[in-house]
Formats: structure tokens, C-alpha cells, sequence
């Protein structure tokens, strides 16, 4: 199992190549690629690399598949003997990106199987 442990939008995001994950909103158009310099660690076959405090040469690859808003959180303040209550909510702002390949050395070590970056079935994989 190959994986790389990425810094993106100010946080760290564990990514494994065919997989896709939801990030904080970046200014891209849908079908861009996208390439993630800072990898914090790789894990190849069992030997992990880890950078300080980045990995040399290497790069996660991949596409901005859509963008959306997350779940709604409400976030309820209130005073006690005050008469004081104030109730607000916040959807964050998304983007979701599909991980194409995790390159070492300009070499890459895991890739997205599938042509169009939807995960197989075991329909499709029996045919």
C-alpha cells in the first residue's frame, strides 16, 4: 500500500492514489490539475520516507473534480440569567479533488487505475 501524508490549505491530508478527498476551497476551475509539492511522508512497499520537513522530489498529482459546501455546523452561544441567545450557522467551502498518481524522483510509485477516476466495481472488473 502506497500512501503520502500531504501538507494542503494549511493542514496535513493523509492521500492514497484513485481516492478522492474534500479540501478547503482553492481557486481552480473543475478538470484542472493540480500539483501538491509538500509531502510531509511517503510510504512505498513498506519503507517509509520522511521528510524534514519535506520529502525530495517528491509530488501528489491530481484533478479538481467539483467544488461544494460541507455539512452544516450551528454554533449556539448563549448567557445564562442574561437573556441572552445567539444561534448561527457556517457550511464551509469545498473542493473536492481526485488523487491521480504519488510520484518519487519523477518516477511514479502508485497511480489511479481506472481511465476516468471512479473506482472500479467487481462488475466491471469480471467482464
Amino acid at each position: 500500500m502506497t500512501y503520502a501524508i500531504v501538507e494542503v490549505a494549511g493542514k496535513q491530508l493523509w492521500v492514497e492514489a484513485g481516492r478522492f478527498y474534500d479540501i478547503d476551497r482553492q481557486g481552480l476551475d473543475p478538470d484542472v490539475a493540480l500539483t501538491l509539492e509538500n509531502v510531509l511522508l511517503l510510504s512505498h512497499d513498506g519503507e517509509t520516507t520522511v521528510g524534514q520537513p519535506y520529502v525530495e522530489g517528491a509530488s501528489v498529482e491530481a484533478t479538481v473534480m467539483s467544488h461544494l459546501r460541507g455539512k452544516k455546523i450551528i454554533v449556539y452561544k448563549m448567557k445564562p440569567k442574561k437573556k441572552y441567545r445567539k444561534k448561527q450557522g457556517h457550511r464551509q467551502d469545498l473542493t473536492r479533488i481526485m488523487v491521480e498518481s504519488i510520484s518519487l524522483g519523477g518516477k511514479a510509485i502508485a497511480q489511479n487505475d481506472t481511465a476516468d477516476g471512479l473506482p472500479v466495481s467487481e462488475s466491471e472488473v469480471e467482464a
